[in-house]
């Protein structure tokens, strides 16, 4: 079967016979076991860059420069011909009076996409009026990506925004509000800025991540090479396949334990508790509200079930439905962002709060990532994501806080959280540091 390579050159010298032009052209390849599809997007020269996997595993896409970029996906979603998608995502926060610097939304159309879908891999070249750029694009390419290494490095300091005593009387003055006003729930984060003796790029946290965190969406949206935004998120915003919507609430929280018996323990506690239990049923009240005129059909799971992850473990409920017809893939971003797992409620009142009490931007920490597309669209919650900008590293996480919260116990739910990520970053072998030091 065609190999990468061939598949390039076949989509060069189709694109001097074609006439007219046509949206797009596809040619199916099989990929090299030898390739990792991260180090190969990573030696890319060409921006923006986008990775998508999903938490089955089952697709994977490589997405690289733009042939139009779009700040509103409405526009977008009334421009793009069949089989066209576009990648990016909406921030929490940006184009907001408290943060002028972050893009409300961002997403391009881009030149080139390649896909996994199972085992069979395609690679598809979008148009705009120039053929040339195009060909330049694809010239540009690199075919065998020099392999990356682990993300090992010594962290030098740690600041946490808030400081704990900042958070401790945040989460006195979130209770207080909810004891006295309409507010019900507010999910409340955190930054932590990590200095590093080295750089980490991005690409070596998400191979990392991918290879660790199984059962999450794993993203990465590199607008140039100093600025990208990666996650490992359990969190699906919504999946859509024409009339078919699934979305999920996933509220609830609590660790891993050491052992098995442990870990049977905690999870058990868990399903049975009434503060996380509560938590959930605020989210999957919320997101059924704001489906209900959407939707001729809507079902909620009866009951929580549980989600084990690498360091942590979650209750979740499925929520499905069956859209009206004409319902769009923006009009549901728009309705069910920011959800009540990231935000709380009444949304107003929560992100007033937020706005009012959190030192720091969200940006697109909690927004939201994935694709919209003509026959379907997907978006996770950009949550257990980190903001790297050259040397600098951020990370992120939040806690749902309800009547019973307590600051500590809300404290260490964002240590777990953050170990996510912050655990991938490993101290360099005693044999590195002594070659460094002679």
């Amino acid at each position: 079967m065609t190999d990468l390579n061939q598949a390039i050159a076949q989509l060069v010298d189709s694109l001097s016979t074609l006439s007219p032009i046509p949206h797009q052209l596809r040619v199916s390849f099989s990929w090299s076991d030898s390739v990792d599809p991260i180090e190969w997007l990573d030696a890319q020269p060409i921006f923006p860059k986008f990775y998508w996997q999903t938490r089955d595993t089952r697709d994977e896409v490589l997405v690289l420069g733009q042939v139009k970029t779009f700040t509103d996906p409405l526009a977008a979603e009334t421009v793009l011909a069949s089989g066209q998608r576009i990648w990016g995502g909406r921030s929490f926060d940006g184009r907001t009076e408290r943060n002028q610097r972050c893009l409300q939304s961002f997403f391009f159309l881009p030149q080139i996409e390649i896909v996994r879908q199972g085992e069979a891999w395609s690679i598809t070249v979008n148009f705009g009026d120039d053929l040339l750029k195009t060909q330049a694009a694809l010239s540009k390419l690199t075919l065998v990506p020099p392999p990356l290494s682990p993300p090992e490095c010594h962290i030098i300091s740690t600041e946490h925004s808030p400081s704990y005593p900042q958070w401790s009387n945040m989460i006195d003055r979130a209770l207080t509000q909810i004891d006295q006003t309409e507010l019900q729930k507010v999910v409340l984060a955190r930054k932590t800025s990590l200095s590093l003796d080295r750089t980490v790029s991005a690409a070596q946290l998400l191979k990392a991540s991918r290879d660790q965190n199984s059962a999450n969406f794993h993203f990465m949206l590199a607008l140039d090479a100093k600025h990208c935004f990666v996650g490992s998120t359990p969190e699906r915003l919504f999946h859509r396949r024409a009339q078919a919507l699934s979305t999920e609430a996933l509220a609830g929280t609590i660790g891993r334990g050491a052992s098995s018996e442990d870990d049977l323990a905690l999870a058990q506690w868990l399903l049975n508790d009434s503060k996380n239990a509560y938590e959930n049923r605020l989210v999957v009240d919320d997101i059924s509200a704001r489906l209900t005129d959407y939707c001729e059909t809507l079902a909620v799971e009866e009951t929580p079930h549980l989600v084990r992850l690498r360091k942590v473990q979650h209750l979740k409920r499925a929520i499905d439905a069956v859209l009206n017809p004409d319902v769009t893939s923006s009009a549901l971003l728009d309705s069910l962002q920011p959800t009540a797992a990231i935000a709380g409620l009444p949304r107003e009142s929560a992100v007033s709060f937020i706005v009012e009490n959190e030192p720091f931007v969200r940006g697109w920490y909690s927004g939201s990532v994935g694709y919209l597309g003509t026959q379907q669209s997907e978006f996770c919650v950009a949550i257990r994501s980190a903001l790297m900008m050259g040397d600098a590293l951020h990370l992120f996480a939040g806690a749902g806080i309800v009547p019973g919260s307590d600051a500590l116990s809300e404290w260490h739910e964002l240590d777990r959280k953050v170990s996510t990520l912050l655990s991938l970053l490993k101290p360099l072998p005693d044999s590195t540091r002594e070659k460094k030091a002679g």
